[in-house]
């Protein structure tokens, strides 16, 4: 979609995407190697009774999720900011998740270029809000 295609309170809703304890521990592992995302034995004892996946690879989910709907298509140019990052609830192995995407901010630019807010908020199979955060993007026009 092209900036003039988006209009404030636009929604948009993913499909969903469920994560194993292997997707979590090898996620973990790259990019977020603490215990909570690693060591069953140590997590078993934590705040979370278990295994939890990173928030970051929350985000990144999210963020799939959303650009595999196809709306930015080849007309988005580049990120240029994320903001409000919040991880809400945990999530946990077997977790399903989706994100509702809702446009909140449109700027326009110069060279035929705009800028898309929108907000991700990324639910689980029980209606549980995990995650949510703010996505800006340069678009063209």
């Amino acid at each position: 979609m092209r900036f003039g295609e988006f209009y404030i309170g636009q929604e948009f809703k993913t499909k969903s995407l469920r994560l194993s304890k292997d997707d979590i521990i090898r996620f973990a592992s790259e990019f977020d190697p603490q215990y909570m995302h690693l060591n069953e034995d140590k997590a078993n004892q934590g705040r979370f009774n278990g295994i939890i996946a990173s928030g970051i690879q929350t985000l990144a989910v999210s963020f799939k999720l959303w650009v595999e709907t196809g709306n930015y298509g080849d007309e988005v140019i580049a990120g240029t900011a994320m903001n409000n990052i919040k991880f809400i609830k945990p999530v946990y192995p077997g977790d399903e998740l989706y994100t509702l995407v809702k446009v909140t901010e449109l700027r326009e630019k110069r060279n035929e270029t705009g800028l898309v807010t929108v907000l991700l908020t990324t639910f689980n199979e029980k209606e549980e809000v995990v995650f949510e955060g703010e996505l800006t993007v340069l678009i063209r026009k």
